[in-house]
């Protein structure tokens, strides 16, 4: 009888311990997921001033439309630089080349600013986006590597997020700085603010556990740039990528010519359509959470179709509206761009959970560079598509309605040919242990 008490309380104790430790693992899972957010943000700020500052860099450049056009070509070579700096994410450690990567963002922004002739800023501009996609690749592979299964896709929803609320600050901020200074300062901005993210991101964020044990066991040293494309993960590798040049083609001719549409077709005042876009985009980050919740709730594969429909239906009915005499018709814009907007995000979250997800440690890291690759080559062939199409199908309004359209093919071919992950563990997920087999 007198040993009962003893009992209770041993109990007590293990359960008290194990209390502190669950609050300890959340402490330090959400100390993670801010970080990378962050991280995540200083990218998306410093990513989006290309596009932003578009109209002042033509003019330093005396540049014209297709001059400056012809300038975001050569930059997007950036993504083969992306693809090999993502396939070191697998050998040299998450941790390591994040830090490098970020490091090499702020030296290759400085550089940028400072360079006065096209050249050199072009030879600037592409190690500056290959360090931003790797960083980009890094941070959403260690967010999948770091949480639990159940704050996964939550992970994805922060990074995704800390991206969108970069690009926003640099929306409202270039205005400012370009009309009373140089468009020049916002990189040195960029610059500063990534030596700022780096320490920090130094302090908190730790080398991947799994990349670690990946390491110590020697698969990240015997994997190959393409075993991906393997006998294990070639029909995931393929269907993936063929979803990600549908989906990013429709994104791209979305979002890069809404502003365009508003003024010179809609016939917005620019000031309201910039006012538009802000609330708009503002609305539609809460595709971010909403989609973090039923990637858990319902699965990834519902979660990207949903989205994928959303930016499709969104986008066509926002390039090919409003109705002639519609009365409300900043009603429908408003509407259709927030849905437009929403689905992005959503299908964001929804695709980078489930990419991550299907690939071992030892090429998680390479396949978020093929990822990168295809998406440069999905925002080429959207804007050639679109140059080349617009004056045969009635207007550039027109045909961005149309490629909008492929996110629908996109979702179908994900829906069949895609294993749903949710609730599984990595190695599940990604046939771990198959992999590391002799092969």
């Amino acid at each position: 009888m007198s040993n009962q008490p003893d009992a209770n309380s041993a109990a007590d104790d293990a359960g008290a311990a194990r209390g502190l430790g669950d609050q300890d693992a959340a402490l330090k899972n959400r100390r993670l997921t801010h970080s990378i957010a962050r991280v995540l943000g200083f990218e998306g700020f410093t990513s989006a001033i290309n596009g932003i500052g578009a109209p002042w860099i033509a003019k330093s450049f005396h540049l014209g439309e297709s001059g400056i056009a012809g300038l975001f070509a050569w930059i997007s070579l950036s993504a083969i630089g992306a693809l090999g700096l993502s396939r070191m994410i697998d050998r040299i450690g998450r941790r390591r080349m994040l830090l490098v990567c970020m490091a090499g963002t702020s030296v290759s922004a400085l550089a940028a600013a400072l360079s006065t002739n096209i050249a050199a800023f072009a030879l600037c501009e592409i190690a500056l986006y290959a360090f931003i996609g790797a960083t980009i690749a890094d941070g959403i592979v260690i967010l999948a590597e770091e949480l639990a299964i159940e704050e996964r896709a939550r992970g994805q929803s922060w990074g995704g997020l800390g991206i969108g609320l970069g690009g926003g600050l640099c929306l409202i901020v270039m205005p400012m700085v370009a009309s009373h200074h140089s468009w020049r300062w916002m990189l040195v901005l960029a610059s500063a603010m990534g030596i700022a993210a780096l320490w920090m991101a130094a302090r908190v964020i730790p080398e991947s556990g799994r990349w670690q044990r990946a390491a110590a066991a020697g698969t990240t040293s015997a994997s190959s740039f393409y075993d991906a494309f393997g006998r294990l993960y070639r029909r995931r590798a393929i269907t993936i990528l063929v979803c990600s040049l549908l989906a990013n083609i429709a994104g791209v001719a979305g979002s890069s010519w809404a502003y365009f549409h508003l003024v010179s077709v809609v016939k917005l005042a620019p000031g309201a359509a910039s006012v538009l876009m802000l609330v708009g985009g503002g609305v539609g980050m809460l595709g971010f959470p909403l989609a973090a919740r039923n990637c858990e709730r319902y699965g990834r594969i519902p979660t990207i179709v949903v989205a994928a429909l959303m930016t499709s239906l969104g986008a066509f009915t926002f390039y090919w509206g409003p109705p002639a005499h519609l009365n409300l018709r900043w009603l429908w814009i408003g509407v259709t761009y927030c849905c437009f907007t929403a689905g992005l995000s959503a299908g964001q979250v929804g695709g980078n959970s489930l990419a991550t997800e299907l690939f071992p440690t030892a090429i998680r890291g390479a396949m978020m560079g093929w990822f990168a690759l295809v998406g440069a080559v999905a925002a080429v062939s959207a804007q050639t598509l679109i140059a080349l199409l617009a004056a045969r199908l009635g207007g550039l309004s027109i045909v961005v309605g149309y490629l909008s359209l492929l996110a629908i093919p996109n979702a179908i071919i994900v829906a069949l040919f895609l294993p749903e992950t949710r609730g599984l563990s990595l190695e599940a997920a990604a046939m771990e242990e198959a992999f590391e087999k002799p092969r």
